[in-house]
């Protein structure tokens, strides 16, 4: 498992395209045949990466999770955005089509995952966070997400945030995680921009062309940095930055937070004027 140090502001402003890269942009997600997984000291957020050809099963370092299976104090939340797939849960099975989730509470063991076609696997998309209480293991179907319709085409932000794990849906400890999917012509998320003080978020950019990226915006409003994300990359935007992108096309994203509370609405809106 890869280690990621939480990094403060001051030190951040500091840094080379490279530093930024290597400190917060997370790559190689999907390997065939191999799962990764990247453990970061923010709010001790676990984001990781599963492609199955067969079936594998997940393991962590016992001695930097400090326990003998990875959810004997964490929840996770599984988001498909490959082809069909299984995630078993101590001997329970969920299937899971293109988009749909799955919430793994505390005290799951014996985790595994498959694809249905090995020659056209599943992608599974974890994010994994401390928990002091069990909710139930429960699938989330695309369909049945809570949706949000955002932005006009006029400013080039018409999306739909499609809620998968949070307080009035799946419930969890404090994990909230969901969808936003760009309509055709829009390329810009999360603008004007806001930072979470009391939370960290990880973005997950997907459905991105081979020849098309997309520029994440992070930092302080007053120190701003950019990331170039291409296809399957996520960015880790810690509670002291911003969090926005603009793409050369279309594209969707999951976003994942763990932190002080579960409120969906609880951030500081920046103002245009105050971004440098």
């Amino acid at each position: 498992m890869e280690t990621r140090h939480a990094i403060d502001p001051e030190a951040a402003k500091c840094f080379s395209t490279q530093e930024v890269r290597r400190h917060f942009l997370i790559q190689g997600l999907f390997t065939p045949d191999a799962s990764k997984m990247v453990y970061t000291y923010y709010d001790r957020l676990i984001v990781g990466g599963i492609c199955p050809a067969g079936t594998l099963e997940l393991s962590v370092d016992e001695k930097l999770i400090g326990a003998p299976y990875l959810l004997e104090r964490r929840e996770m939340g599984v988001i498909n955005v490959g082809a069909r797939g299984t995630v078993s849960v101590a001997g329970a099975t969920y299937e899971l089509d293109p988009r749909d989730g799955l919430y793994i509470g505390m005290g799951s063991q014996e985790l595994a995952f498959s694809s249905a076609d090995k020659g056209n696997p599943a992608k599974f998309y974890l994010v994994c966070a401390p928990a002091h209480r069990a909710y139930p293991t429960e699938k989330i179907a695309f369909s049945n997400t809570e949706p949000l319709h955002l932005g006009s085409l006029e400013k080039s932000n018409e999306r739909t945030i499609h809620k998968f794990i949070h307080p009035d849906g799946v419930k969890s400890c404090q994990l909230v995680m969901g969808m936003t999917l760009l309509e055709p012509n829009c390329v810009w998320n999360t603008m004007p921009t806001h930072t979470h003080q009391r939370r960290i978020e990880a973005y997950l950019y997907f459905n991105i062309p081979d020849d098309e990226v997309v520029f994440h915006f992070m930092g302080e409003p007053g120190e701003t940095r950019h990331l170039v994300v291409r296809n399957e990359e996520a960015v880790l935007s810690p509670s002291w930055s911003i969090h926005s992108g603009s793409g050369t096309c279309n594209y969707t994203f999951i976003w994942g937070m763990v932190g002080e509370n579960q409120t969906f609405t609880d951030m500081d809106d920046v103002p245009m004027s105050a971004l440098k």
